[in-house]
């Protein structure tokens, strides 16, 4: 998503969702039982990603216009890769019934919760479509909603991204209007949503942006505490695991020494890449007491050194698919390296007339032409699929 180079915005590539292409799956059998997922394990050894309905269809409708034919065998494969599904609006929370219908009793439904008020406060292309005074209804219509439904469903289990941008962005940007206005809706919200999803078949993860962005050294402890603030206010709910990073990113897991270890600020930010990242992070937020494992996206971080700058966010040019999803990160802090942005679904529209665009979709690394937030990019698909590190 975003994050910031000391003062420096990295805004937001959310996943303002496009149509629906259904493709029909052969329905699966739930748990025979109540699934109870003990959070203060790593249940991603346990379970798999689940390939949703959402993005499979967008994969296979890309595929049908493809005639490579080793392209094609290639594509057909990204189907079968577990990815998040953003419930990205109050409409969208509809994909919730589909995505269970083939949900298998060995994998886990990925969901990313993401519609708070005033969301992306320091953003232009993943603007949210609720005002930051409607927290009201971002609790009744959105998260109530979203709770009913995964009550309803017992035997399945769900691993939760809470939020991606909210807190981080009070920690880097306080300084911008927009941001000031949300701050007090962003902490409730979020507290709101941690208490309510707090389900004995949930695992939580609330984002924490990335290495580039809380990473430096004068946001370590801010972040920690940022985020430690709304999770003691929610209770401290059990089901929480600990953070996401790297959402919708391009970061390294272990990159040595680091994408960006040359720049004349790299002094001021030790976490070279998300594994360092995790260690120092996560040292602070043991102090402030919050937990501190975490899941990575690795969806499209496989090619690095194409950004002019560790800030620039949208649409990457040249990047490719990365690790697929595993348990098996070599960290006892990561829990699982995962897909969390679906590769393909665009980051900001490069359209420098339209209401959402975002000056970072126009940078000379930034993929063009390029759609909204979150509608499909076929050309973008294609260059993951070829840049792929392992390939498919």
């Amino acid at each position: 998503m975003k994050g910031e180079i000391a003062t420096i915005l990295l805004a937001a590539g959310g996943a303002l969702a496009a149509p629906s292409h259904k493709t029909a799956r052969k329905p699966a059998a739930a748990c025979s039982s109540a699934v109870k997922l003990d959070a203060s394990t790593n249940v991603w050894k346990n379970y798999k990603l689940h390939p949703n309905a959402f993005f499979r269809g967008e994969v296979e409708k890309a595929v049908e216009s493809m005639t490579d034919a080793s392209l094609k065998e290639q594509a057909a494969k990204v189907a079968d890769v577990g990815s998040f599904l953003w419930l990205d609006t109050i409409a969208n929370i509809a994909k919730f019934d589909d995505a269970i219908a083939d949900l298998p009793c060995e994998n886990i439904l990925g969901l990313v919760i993401y519609d708070l008020p005033g969301r992306d406060c320091a953003a232009k292309a993943s603007n949210g479509e609720l005002a930051y005074t409607e927290l009201s209804k971002y609790k009744s219509e959105y998260i109530d909603p979203i709770v009913e439904k995964i009550k309803a469903q017992p035997n399945y289990a769900f691993a939760l991204i809470i939020e991606p941008d909210s807190l981080p962005n009070l920690v880097t940007n306080a300084d911008l209007q927009t941001c000031k206005d949300s701050k007090s809706g962003y902490e409730e919200g979020v507290a709101y949503a941690l208490e309510q999803l707090n389900l004995p078949n949930v695992v939580m993860y609330i984002d924490a942006g990335h290495g580039g962005w809380l990473g430096w050294d004068a946001n370590l402890d801010p972040g920690a505490e940022e985020l430690a603030k709304v999770y003691k206010a929610a209770g401290s709910p059990s089901q929480v695991r600990g953070i996401a990073t790297n959402i919708a990113g391009w970061n390294s897991w272990d990159e040595s020494p680091g994408e960006f270890s040359e720049a004349s600020d790299a002094e001021y930010n030790a976490c070279q890449n998300e594994k360092l990242y995790l260690e120092k992070f996560g040292a602070a937020l043991k102090t402030a007491g919050f937990p501190n494992h975490a899941i990575v996206d690795t969806g499209r971080n496989a090619v690095t050194g194409l950004r002019e700058e560790w800030g620039n966010w949208c649409n990457v040019d040249g990047a490719g698919f990365g690790v697929r999803p595993t348990a098996d990160t070599g960290s006892d802090l990561a829990d699982a390296f995962v897909w969390g942005k679906p590769g393909g679904e665009s980051d900001g529209t490069s359209d420098e007339g339209a209401t959402r665009y975002d000056s970072f979709c126009g940078k000379p690394d930034a993929f063009k032409p390029s759609p909204e937030a979150g509608e499909w990019n076929q050309e973008y698909f294609e260059m993951l699929l070829k840049n792929a590190d392992p390939k498919f």
